[in-house]
């Protein structure tokens, strides 16, 4: 039975966007309200935080070192020396960036929300290295979990309260053919972050259900794995084997956050992962 490990204990208001970065051998985090971007090297146990200018969705890899960040106002690109410039700004009053993923091409699929969660006032961008953007999904409430299958056919996504994991097919032309995959059932919590093993099957954080799910490409329930927090965020693999399942948790709206609410878990040989591609800028 695959039970959870504390990799970092910390007590991040909003621990989201996990991504195993292979170049440097570090996992990064985000932590979205205190705007701040956490790495954590498991060989030596090394971390850093680093301080962003906005509230931050995510940060992930880059082709030529940095990181590019989903942040409040749009994206951006962090270079190795600290040096930070816009890539696509586009604010928008009440909005924030959410959750991101870097597709199999080397673009990056940057959600978006309101502060308030209005229904619709939600984004879902591809923003390629030169700054192009297209937005892919208007309407949606929460953006966040997205992933594609290993032969990069298939996108999974979530709009958290709709408490589905949809599927797409894939192509050079974009999504299209939306259907659910999964519904959350009533009590067992919110579907959040999202990432794909090398099987095709989705392992799925579920928010206020204390739990991170595996579900078949056919959308069987394959795995449930039992957390201490009511409010695991996000999840990908890492380890210089991809074997290890990191998960990010929150500590916002909770009256009594458990001890462990806003550190990053791990659950040690949960599985195999896919290797990321990194943002090509």
């Amino acid at each position: 039975m695959t039970r959870y490990e504390v990799a970092v204990r910390a007590a991040a208001t909003l621990g989201e966007g996990p991504a195993w970065d292979p170049a440097t051998g570090r996992l990064i985090w985000v932590d979205i309200l205190g705007m701040r971007v956490h790495t954590y090297d498991p060989a030596t146990g090394r971390r850093t935080v680093r301080t962003t200018p906005q509230h931050v969705g995510a940060a992930k890899p880059r082709a030529g070192g940095g990181l590019v960040l989903n942040l409040r106002d749009g994206v951006g690109l962090l270079d190795p020396d600290d040096t930070f410039r816009w890539l696509h700004h586009e604010p928008v009053p009440g909005r924030r960036a959410n959750d991101a993923a870097v597709a199999p091409d080397g673009s990056l699929w940057a959600g978006t929300m309101r502060y308030d969660e209005a229904p619709g006032g939600g984004t879902l961008t591809r923003v390629t290295g030169d700054g192009t953007a297209k937005t892919v999904l208007s309407g949606v409430t929460v953006s966040n979990g997205t992933g594609w299958s290993p032969d990069g056919r298939l996108m999974y996504y979530t709009d958290t309260p709709t408490r589905r994991v949809d599927v797409f097919d894939h192509d050079a032309d974009g999504v299209h053919d939306r259907r659910p995959l999964v519904q959350i059932e009533e009590g067992a919590g919110f579907p959040d972050g999202l990432t794909v093993d090398a099987e095709g099957c989705v392992w799925v954080a579920l928010w206020d259900g204390g739990a991170v799910r595996r579900y078949t490409p056919d959308g069987e329930l394959d795995r449930v794995v039992s957390l201490p927090t009511p409010r695991p965020t996000a999840c990908a693999f890492g380890g210089a084997d991809l074997t290890d399942l990191y998960l990010t948790t929150a500590r916002t709206g909770l009256l009594a956050p458990h001890p462990l609410s806003g550190s990053l878990l791990v659950l040690p040989a949960a599985g195999k992962g896919l290797p990321q591609p990194p943002f090509t800028a």
